[in-house]
């Protein structure tokens, strides 16, 4: 039998332990984000951005979770934020309470915004015009074959961008090479560069340069340089739509046929959607030049795919290529069509 002083001394240990666990407790409760939605219903979790119209949440029930910003009705954010509003104010705060569709703000100065003033919560330093967005993906298709024939090919393409506020460059690789009965009947790449300057509303300016080489087409080298206008479209919405038309001048080298060079009027159409979900992607890429000089010379380079995750950062995708030349040169085909199935790795 413990003395009464030892039994009195571990008696009180224990209470402090349970009065420390269930203050600890009541902090990490009270430090618990709340979203209420305009059906009644309450989530319960952790908050982690907001951007673009919508509220991400991680949960313990159902992962992290996206929510568009219309369907909130009261939101309780207990942890510091920074808040871009849309007036292009910087905000910060040590609790971030939405109630009514109102932002009540721990701050100096103005405590109160209606909700649709908010760009976005906890923006990156490239949102806020620090620096810029690297965004990329490289990818690759193989195809083998055995059999009564012996196919081997292969084609890689890098396409990456850093994005601004108020710019934006693109550098894009891409290739194939493809070997029948071990012999070697398609050899080819391309690398080009962009730089884009936005301006007031959806309109911006640019320049573009590429560099192309296709051995088994008789072409050496094909470069193009010139400067283009665009606009984006459909702005705020889960597509991407951009339109771009400009002249460029055009330089041809070939092995046997006759070089070239000539001002063409070039266009380009990008376009994205996220119909299928937030984390697919139908995407459209065309490109086309035309040589003033001869209305019978048309480049047309199309791509049209569907890109869906696998597994973490891959991503796997389905597409179709059209290359089409008008002048091409004797004994090529003036349209290659390709079916891929590519697997890359995003950033």
């Amino acid at each position: 039998m413990l003395p009464l002083p030892h039994f009195f001394l571990r008696r009180g240990a224990r209470c402090a332990a349970f009065a420390l666990l269930f203050l600890l407790g009541g902090l990490a409760q009270a430090n618990v984000d709340r979203i209420e939605l305009v059906n009644g219903s309450v989530i319960i979790g952790s908050f982690h951005d907001a951007d673009n119209g919508k509220v991400m949440i991680d949960t313990d029930f159902a992962g992290m979770l996206t929510i568009e910003k219309s369907n909130i009705v009261a939101m309780d954010v207990a942890s510091k934020v920074t808040l871009q509003m849309k007036d292009g104010a910087v905000l910060k705060t040590d609790n971030l309470v939405v109630d009514n569709r109102t932002l009540s703000l721990t701050t100096q100065g103005r405590t109160s915004y209606a909700l649709e003033e908010l760009l976005r919560i906890n923006p990156e330093p490239w949102e806020l015009g620090k620096g810029y967005r690297h965004t990329g993906v490289a990818s690759s298709a193989f195809s083998l074959q055995r059999g009564n024939s012996v196919l081997d090919e292969l084609d890689y393409r890098v396409d990456t961008r850093w994005s601004g506020l108020k710019d934006r460059y693109t550098l894009k690789l891409e290739g194939e090479v493809r070997e029948a009965n071990r012999e070697r009947n398609t050899e080819n790449w391309m690398v080009t560069g962009k730089y884009d300057r936005f301006k007031t509303g959806d309109y911006y300016w640019g320049v573009s340069a590429s560099a192309e080489e296709d051995r088994f087409a008789d072409l050496d080298l094909r470069t193009t340089f010139g400067p283009y206008l665009g606009r984006s479209l459909l702005v705020g919405t889960p597509f991407v739509l951009e339109l771009e038309t400009g002249l460029s001048q055009v330089n041809e080298d070939f092995s046997a046929a006759t070089d070239r060079s000539y001002v063409g009027l070039t266009w380009s159409v990008r376009s994205e959607s996220q119909y299928f979900g937030d984390a697919s992607r139908v995407y459209v890429d065309h490109k086309g030049v035309k040589n003033l000089a001869d209305r019978n010379n048309l480049i047309l380079n199309t791509t049209v795919g569907l890109a869906f995750p696998l597994l973490g950062h891959l991503q796997g995708a389905t597409e179709v290529v059209l290359d089409y030349n008008s002048g091409a040169v004797e004994g090529t085909e003036e349209l290659d069509q390709t079916y891929r199935f590519r697997l890359g790795y995003t950033w």
